[in-house]
């Protein structure tokens, strides 16, 4: 069932097969510095093994520095099934893979991303304990999605004080690309703050229904990015903040909930030269991750250590924004040296 595969930048690296339940995805370990490997398990429709491979070994480092810059005592993984969660996913299929991480003795814990639910976590927890982001049981943290929401809206506010002076959002118009899980909870969380939203997903019943919600105005998703708008909210897939879309974007502020949403660490520069804000992802988003680790790590009284740990992510994505003024440099570059000091400490 499971693979190993060489890696210079990961610990561990596997490609996960069952035939009879039609499961091929990967697992990556990233870092087990600061314990053990915690990350999300998604399923999407990559194109080849290629892409899902790429996209494991991404997602697995963004959760080593996530898990760092929220102060966690966990290292980076990522689990990835190939696949339409929407046609393809079984009980079996989802079994498969709970023995799989299984078979990793605790080194890697997963929960809930992108095509996941809390109902297939607890599928997955037939097969291993190594699971959270269950709806019940001890410690269960359930849905991540308004905790991760939260902690990007803190972020937002940070990100607003720096440039305007105060962290209020009345009145500032938000660009949210992807209205999942985690984006319609900004969407909501926005709208009570009394923010003007734009909206796009690819997904028409989904942008009609935010429309009538929060009184929203549709963009076309080809578009959303060079929308007029305070900030601009990457919600869904990475990768959208590229040597394209950069000349276009309008906004004075990127911040959103999508993972590894520059294409390249140059990327980060343009923003920069252009004058945009850029708050880093994973320090913005690592809200879910937050709530995952109460269960994880069993934490008894779950609701004042979680707010403790992003009022802790807020003040983190603070001060590395002063430190980027005081250097005149991206945000981007100063996160990762900060988050190094921490991940890698004398290990380098």
């Amino acid at each position: 069932m499971l693979t190993r595969l060489a890696s210079d930048t990961h610990e561990e690296v596997y490609r996960v097969e069952d035939r009879d339940s039609g499961l091929t995805g990967f697992i990556a370990l990233h870092s087990t510095r600061l314990g053990p490997a915690a990350g999300g398990l998604r399923m999407r429709p990559y194109p080849d093994e290629a892409a899902a491979l790429e996209d494991v070994l991404n997602l697995a480092r963004g959760m080593s520095y996530k898990n760092a810059a929220a102060g966690l005592p966990l290292g980076g993984g990522k689990a990835v099934i190939m696949g339409d969660a929407a046609r393809d996913k079984t009980p079996e299929l989802l079994r498969a893979m709970g023995r799989a991480i299984d078979a990793l003795g605790g080194r890697y814990w997963t929960a809930e991303d992108m095509g996941m639910s809390p109902a297939d976590m607890a599928e997955i927890a037939r097969e291993t304990r190594y699971v959270a982001g269950r709806e019940s049981g001890a410690h269960a943290s359930g849905d991540p999605s308004p905790v991760t929401a939260r902690g990007v809206l803190g972020a937002m506010r940070a990100g607003a004080a720096r440039l305007w002076g105060g962290d209020d959002l009345a009145g500032r118009s938000v660009a949210v690309q992807g209205l999942g899980h985690v984006g319609w909870h900004l969407c909501r969380l926005l709208a009570e703050g009394g923010a003007e939203l734009l909206v796009a997903d690819m997904d028409a019943e989904r942008v009609a229904a935010a429309v009538q919600a929060f009184g929203a105005r549709e963009i076309p998703p080809a578009a959303i990015h060079a929308a007029q708008a305070d900030v601009f909210a990457p919600c869904a897939i990475g990768g959208v903040l590229n040597h394209r879309t950069i000349p276009e974007i309008r906004a004075a502020m990127v911040c959103g909930a999508a993972n590894n949403q520059l294409a390249t660490p140059g990327d980060a520069d343009r923003l920069h030269r252009r004058g945009i804000l850029y708050l880093p992802d994973y320090v913005a988003n690592g809200g879910g991750i937050i709530n995952v680790a109460a269960e994880i790590l069993c934490i008894a009284d779950r609701g004042p250590w979680v707010e403790e740990r992003l009022a802790a992510m807020r003040a983190m994505m603070e001060r590395l924004l002063a430190r980027a003024a005081q250097e005149g440099a991206s945000p981007a570059p100063v996160a990762d040296r900060m988050v190094e000091e921490v991940l890698f400490g004398d290990a380098r």
